[in-house]
């Protein structure tokens, strides 16, 4: 009987590379000269980091009277920043650990990335919770050392406290995990280098990988542990944050709901950046045969779902609202409906509820330029959610003689401006230097849906 030529399933990687085919690949981005378009996005970059370094050196030299806030509205822009950001950060920890605990292949191509982004992400919020404490030089009393200040404490009942603890632990935790996980593509890169100091730098980082059985056994059971130790951190940091909000009595605020609803948002969010992300780096490093339409179906699934999720919460929201019969409550949700700032609510809906839904369509989803266009919808959809949270529970006191509006100041814009040029610059350095892609995880996958006989 004459075999027949099956596949089994998609390939992962398109092209039928070999490991040697993926080390030149990949390594020949770090190899050659950078393109006119990455000298020109750096440019850019940075030039915006460096507005943003000027506003909040000026905001520290004047104090937090540069920003639009008031006697009611005390949270705004800094902290819906803060929430963005953290949310951001999610998705690295959520394809890297938890992906990986499931044993879901298809993360192999984007996981890098994903993890450099949680870093560069955490990053950027962490700079807001220290210039909101008004005195930033005094930061390090955060921290549970021993000092002489005698019975002087920090208030551990601050969610500035909380937040401190939930940043530094996520931080180093993702910084620990992305760096195990690159050790076998930095001795890679050690053993091609031609410079004496690019090999002793990277010599130095890849801890003497010899690439061995009992070296690569000792890796992945640390890399095992570090995926099961972060998986926990996906939930715990957002709910956290969450806990900011939800321990405070505003209506609006005070909910049940908020950690789940932060948690699924923030891999919402997330998610979105990372298909951002990705697409560029696909074109502009010409990595299409690893970042294929299977790795983007599977994020836009993944945002298609969390988005419905989100917009189950939006109705929930709503629901326990007048089903609670409490005046106030009811009064914060219509007010953000139809009040001054529905425009920013309707907003929010349009680019969380329905923008993800298009992804049903498969043609959609294999239509790049439209999955890139979906996803920064998501990203300005998830940054106005914050903003509502925040501002439409404090614009309208309990009492409408404590009414007042909100609007941010032009140094508020630039420090936001500022984080996205902080965001973008990391990112940008990290795909000279750093392989994109994990060599030595995509090697393993090579075999998976080729031609069998």
């Amino acid at each position: 009987m004459a075999s027949a030529c099956t596949i089994e399933r998609e390939p992962l990687i398109d092209g039928n590379k070999t490991p040697g085919e993926v080390t030149r690949d990949i390594c020949g981005v770090l190899d050659g000269t950078p393109s006119p378009m990455w000298w020109g996005a750096l440019a850019v970059s940075s030039s915006v980091l460096l507005l943003g370094v000027m506003a909040v050196s000026y905001q520290i030299a004047t104090g937090i009277g540069t920003w639009g806030l008031n006697n009611t509205v005390g949270w705004a822009f800094d902290i819906t920043n803060f929430v963005f950001w953290i949310g951001i950060g999610h998705a690295g920890t959520l394809i890297s650990a938890v992906l990986f605990l499931v044993r879901q292949k298809w993360r192999t191509s984007v996981n890098r990335a994903a993890e450099a982004m949680t870093l560069f992400a955490v990053m950027c919020a962490g700079v807001f919770p220290l210039i909101h404490m008004g005195r930033p030089w005094f930061c390090y009393w955060m921290a549970p050392y021993p000092n002489m200040r005698g019975s002087l404490w920090i208030n551990f009942r601050s969610p500035l406290v909380w937040d401190f603890f939930a940043i530094s632990t996520y931080f180093l935790i993702s910084l620990t995990f992305w760096y195990v996980g690159m050790i076998p593509d930095l001795a890679t890169i050690r053993d091609r280098a031609r410079s004496i100091w690019r090999k002793r730098i990277m010599g130095f980082f890849s801890l003497g990988w010899n690439g061995s059985y009992s070296t690569w056994l000792h890796y992945e059971t640390v890399y095992l542990l570090l995926a099961g130790l972060a998986t926990p951190l996906v939930v715990s940091v957002h709910t956290i944050v969450s806990w900011d909000f939800a321990t405070a009595v505003l209506p609006g605020w005070h909910t049940t709901i908020f950690p789940p609803y932060f948690v699924i948002g923030a891999i919402f969010s997330g998610m979105a950046m990372v298909l951002t992300l990705m697409l560029i780096a696909r074109k502009t490093m010409r990595l299409e045969a690893y970042i294929t339409e299977r790795h983007v179906g599977a994020m836009c699934k993944m945002v298609l779902f969390t988005g419905s999720c989100v917009g189950l919460a939006y109705g929930t929201e709503f629901l326990i609202a007048a089903y609670s019969n409490n005046p106030y409550e009811q009064f914060v949700f219509l007010n953000r409906a139809l009040g001054p700032f529905a425009w920013a609510y309707w907003i929010m809906v349009s680019c969380n509820v329905i923008a993800p839904q298009f992804f049903w369509l498969k043609r959609i989803r294999r239509n790049f330029a439209a999955v890139f266009v979906l996803s920064l919808f998501v990203n300005v959809g998830m940054w106005f959610e914050r903003f509502v949270i925040i501002v439409t529970s404090l614009h309208r006191d309990f009492l409408p003689a404590s009414w007042a509006s909100y609007a941010p100041t032009s140094i508020e814009i630039a420090t936001l401006l500022g984080s996205f040029g902080l965001f973008f610059t990391c990112f940008l350095l990290f795909c000279r230097f750093i392989p994109v892609i994990a060599m030595g995880e995509v090697k393993g996958v090579l075999s998976y849906g080729r031609k069998s006989h």
